[in-house]
């Protein structure tokens, strides 16, 4: 599994830092990746991929296609099989807070996180 060097990430290109098995990333979920989800989450379009994302609930195996795209994005060289395998912080809370991370980065407007979807635990 290879990676870029660029791990400092742009903010206002919507990019986040993340640490994953102990090694820094930048994430980032470009139209490329955007319309890589809108297959996974059987999407019409960008709104309804929106929309599902406000929702807040996610399975696991979403989250992992959400966090391969935004890494693969940012031009790290990683399936979503390492993606799966890979270990952070906080476990699986750790997991969510990212995708939160990377989702409210990616939709909303420079730092207003008001309209941004919001990812949560199960039972909250």
């Amino acid at each position: 599994m290879g990676s870029i060097s660029h791990v400092l990430p742009n903010p206002v290109r919507g990019e986040i830092a993340a640490t994953l098995d102990g090694e820094p990333y930048c994430l980032c979920l470009t139209l490329g990746a955007l319309a890589e989800l809108e297959g996974v989450f059987a999407a019409d379009d960008l709104m309804a991929l929106a929309t599902r994302f406000e929702n807040g609930r996610m399975k696991s195996s979403e989250a992992i296609a959400v966090l391969g795209a935004g890494l693969r994005a940012c031009g790290h060289d990683v399936a979503n099989e390492d993606v799966a395998a890979m270990r952070v912080e906080g476990g699986a809370a750790g997991f969510v807070a990212i995708v939160a991370r990377l989702l409210t980065a990616t939709f909303s407007a420079a730092g207003d996180t008001s309209t941004a979807p919001e990812a949560r635990l199960p039972g909250k």
